[in-house]
């Protein structure tokens, strides 16, 4: 046999489905094998594997033990004179495989290769070709010179920037994420070394082809699209540790005891200034608006205060007590900053109307408290009506700035409708247009662009490939979704290539699969649409949600003793409100008839769903889907007040 190729797979289930089938098209004509190792997935991926992908061969683990553990196992099953070690977030061109077993026939001297790798936005990926981390290289990268310098011969080695990413290459390291390998090397050589849990095992393994007299190369001449870790972000902190950790194995096993010692200082120097910088953006990301807004607010109130206790206050005779300062007014911008939090004011994208409400919603909210308070504590009614109206011009004025010196982050406005085109033959193309109509709730706008330019003037299509171009200047489309069925990987690749100065997202639609994949930010691994719109999982109605369960959750604690004559079984309805108050249910969720077919966004398991809303009726099983995808694609507060209502004697269930 000819080739076998490893795909270890985590909890990526769409992004392996995309991958085996550019793999299976890139293996016709070669006699070849395809394995892939799971790793204790529970996001349905052994499911989708048995059911659409038969003749694949599947090892299923019941823990993960790492991923150099996973290639080894396939590895000793491997009868191919080659191994390929391939991510599952990636999409090889249909004759990525031929080309590169073909080189390796001609280059008996090649221990391993490895391939040019583009991401999501069609962008090269550096990590295509490295050099040894020796403690120096690992100086410069730390330390950022290898960034400023990239193309340098002394700051630039990390990633080779002074070599040409068009030109077949000798290289340090090869990248793991596509890794072909010369089997009776690894015979000679040994397997990936276990010791590596994750990251660092391509390092160690390149290093070890180098030292056995083979050599690494960098094949540009075919390209492959990786998403950049969809199961490992790698902005998080268990990333840092994980990845520099493997640094430390590989010094601790090739480098002498003095360049360990240097090594690992450098090391733990990345470590922490990696976890602090980390940490700082978590928090600056998180309590930023929060922070300036009390500040402001404060400020702004403790002022008014002055002034209102100067010009009325003071004549008359008095002054505010210092409790007003240091519990009054802080109480009431934790009013004010919670209704605003509460009505979505410091969701993304900064919506002015939230803010006024909640702003509004918390001063009813302070006024109606103040109104019930003793008279020795009701300082002026009139600060709070001023401190409301400076609250409100504060909030507003400081995200008017930030929009004008950072309109990515603190962007103003609603999100628009997306414009999307769709490229790929009639009948693929519709399909994927019904997809995307279930997905969003109101696109922009859908054309069909045909692949071949001489089926462009019939059938819908607004236009070819060709003038892909002026499709998008013309209909000011804000993304491409290419049909896989369709069209070659190559021209995708190419397409995407071409076009990555256009502000344009891509995302890639697998054949018969209810997922669209693709990567919308170059700093992002990689996102999807599944036929269910994740409306339910939007931050805004998972917290309404919440606050809805809770609510219902003490009201109904406090008129227990009446509900246990209307619920069937009072004893269930104590023990729902408790898992319920705790997080482990909630009071509305999906029906579970055939729910796993569905692929819906995950939510909390429901004490009830959309059919106890019909009274008890019974309701097929298709219009049971139907209710379980449009609850979760338009959801809504009344809905499932509407539910908890109607199923109010089921929810001791």
């Amino acid at each position: 046999m000819k080739l076998s190729i490893v795909i270890v797979n985590y909890n990526v289930k769409y992004f392996m489905e995309q991958c085996l089938h550019s793999v299976q098209k890139a293996c016709q004509g070669i006699d070849s094998e395809i394995f892939v190792v799971d790793n204790n997935s529970v996001d349905g991926s052994v499911k989708m594997i048995r059911e659409k992908f038969p003749e694949i061969r599947l090892i299923e683990n019941k823990e993960n033990r790492g991923f150099s553990f996973a290639n080894n196992q396939a590895i000793r099953k491997a009868k191919g004179d080659y191994i390929l070690l391939l991510n599952p977030d990636t999409i090889v061109e249909d004759d990525t495989l031929h080309k590169i077993v073909r080189f390796m026939d001609d280059h008996p001297d090649a221990g391993g290769l490895g391939v040019k790798m583009l991401d999501g936005k069609g962008k090269f990926l550096p990590e295509s070709k490295r050099g040894l981390p020796s403690p120096s290289v690992a100086f410069f990268k730390i330390f950022g010179l290898s960034a400023l310098f990239p193309r340098s011969k002394m700051f630039g080695k990390y990633h080779l920037g002074y070599l040409d990413r068009e030109k077949i290459h000798t290289v340090d390291v090869l990248s793991g994420a596509c890794m072909l390998l010369r089997k009776k090397v690894l015979e000679v050589i040994g397997l990936l070394d276990e010791s590596f849990f994750m990251y660092g095992e391509d390092i160690d393994l390149s290093y070890r082809i180098t030292k056995a007299g083979f050599k690494n190369y960098y094949f540009p001449e075919t390209r492959i699209i990786h998403y950049k870790g969809e199961s490992t972000k790698k902005s998080s902190l268990n990333y840092v540790f994980m990845f520099y950790n493997a640094m430390i194995i590989f010094a601790n096993k090739h480098f002498s005891q003095k360049n360990i010692r240097s090594y690992s200082f450098l090391i733990n120097i990345a470590i922490y200034l990696r976890a602090f910088i980390s940490i700082l953006n978590r928090f600056f990301s998180r309590i930023l608006l929060p922070f300036l807004d009390t500040i402001l607010i404060f400020a702004g109130i403790f002022y008014i205060k002055n002034y209102w206790e100067r010009t009325f206050i003071i004549p008359a005779g008095g002054h505010f007590p210092e409790e007003f300062v240091l519990i009054a007014l802080l109480l009431y911008i934790i009013v004010w900053l919670i209704s605003v939090y509460l009505s979505g004011g410091y969701d993304k994208p900064i919506n002015i109307l939230k803010i006024v409400q909640g702003i509004f919603t918390g001063t009813i909210i302070i006024l109606v408290v103040y109104s019930l308070l003793n008279e020795h504590y009701r300082f002026s009614r009139a600060i709070i009506i001023l401190g409301a109206i400076w609250g409100m011009i504060a909030m507003l004025g400081m995200r008017y700035l930030l929009h004008l010196f950072d309109s990515k982050n603190f962007r103003i406005g609603v999100e628009k409708n997306k414009r999307f085109v769709i490229v790929g033959e009639i009948e693929e193309a519709e399909r994927v247009s019904g997809l995307l109509q279930k997905t969003f709730m109101n696109p922009g706008f859908i054309g069909l662009v045909s692949y071949h330019a001489h089926k462009y003037n019939v059938n819908g299509f607004i236009g070819h490939l060709g003038q892909i171009k002026e499709i998008i200047t013309i209909h000011k489309v804000d993304e491409i979704i290419f049909c896989s069925k369709d069209i070659p990987a190559n021209v995708i690749i190419d397409k995407m290539s071409d076009l990555k100065d256009e502000q344009v997202d891509y995302k890639i639609a697998p054949p018969e699969s209810l997922s669209i994949i693709g990567s919308n930010s170059i700093n992002t691994s990689g996102d999807l649409y599944v036929i269910d719109i994740n409306t339910i999982t939007k931050i805004s109605n998972r917290r309404n949600k919440r606050m809805l369960d809770i609510l219902l959750c003490f009201t109904l604690m406090a008129f227990y003793p009446a509900a246990i004559f209307i619920v069937k079984k009072p004893i269930g309805l104590l023990r729902n409100i408790f898992s319920v108050l705790f997080g482990f249910k909630s009071w509305v969720g999906y029906s579970s008839r055939r729910l796993s077919d569905l692929h819906l966004p995950e939510i909390r398991k429901g004490v009830l769903n959309p059919e106890d809303a019909f009274n008890g009726k019974e309701i097929p099983e298709e219009a049971n889907t139907r209710l379980n995808l449009m609850y979760a694609r338009d959801y809504k507060l009344t809905n499932d007040a509407t539910i908890i209502i109607k199923g109010f004697r089921e929810t001791g269930r």
